[in-house]
């Protein structure tokens, strides 16, 4: 079993989530680079190699439960997993207001950012119990603060009206809560992390944030002191309000 920190890190092949395995890396971390696409996930693999980061290949669609199962066999051969950053997320199909959004595409979303959050945990969970000092971090979204969003109207600073997005972000912090509630006294930390509004593919590189500033709170929430809080929402500013 390796004597290096090891993190899983989903959707790690690109923009924030690829950031975030880099910041690993750079704290001495082992990172195992969770990609969809086997063959992008490998040339990250290969980029953060040459930057100096133990990184290796996951093979991992968050949507698919045997492609869960396979990676955390993959993690189980490392030997062990301190750190699980749900990072993978997707948008779907715009627009999304909620008078004409097709349905197809909340369920579709859900899937990715809430149900594959759970399923990927849930495999995890085994090797994360058995680290002196698990972290779960979540990548959620400003726009999924029901305060804020209950403030806006119309786009401003909490993104255009979207019935799939914006909702599964809000669900997603909501499931962390309950999974906080349920592993209490287990040694797992669990918080939701804002990256902000980060130039990626998932928004057309509209962003004003690059995806290394995005990676900063993730990467801190991943690497929290014994001391450090858990079912929280942070951004670099701070806390976010639910």
């Amino acid at each position: 079993m390796t004597e290096k920190k090891v993190a899983l890190v989903t959707g790690a092949n690109k923009g924030i989530g690829y950031e975030i395995a880099a910041g690993l890396g750079a704290l001495g971390w082992q990172v195992g680079v969770g990609a969809r696409d086997a063959a992008r996930g490998q040339e990250a693999v290969e980029r953060l190699r040459e930057a100096g980061v133990d990184a290796f290949g996951v093979p991992l669609d968050v949507t698919d439960d045997e492609s869960v199962a396979a990676a955390a066999r993959r993690l189980g051969e490392v030997g062990r997993l301190d750190a699980l950053v749900n990072n993978a997320g997707i948008t779907g199909s715009v627009p999304q207001a909620p008078t004409t959004v097709d349905v197809d595409v909340i369920r579709t979303v859900v899937e990715t950012n809430v149900i594959g959050v759970v399923r990927v945990t849930n495999a995890m969970l085994p090797l994360l119990l058995r680290s002196p000092a698990p972290r779960i971090v979540n990548v959620s979204s400003g726009v999924g603060s029901l305060t804020r969003q209950a403030a806006a109207s119309g786009e401003d600073s909490v993104g255009p009206v979207a019935a799939a997005y914006s909702p599964s972000k809000t669900f997603l912090n909501a499931v962390t809560l309950q999974y906080v509630r349920e592993l209490a006294g287990t040694g797992i930390k669990i918080n939701c992390a804002c990256p902000g509004y980060v130039a990626t593919d998932l928004n057309g590189f509209r962003g004003t944030r690059t995806p290394q500033q995005g990676a900063a709170t993730p990467i801190r929430l991943a690497t929290l002191p014994d001391d450090g809080p858990t079912g929280g929402f942070f951004e670099d500013a701070g806390v976010v309000p639910w």
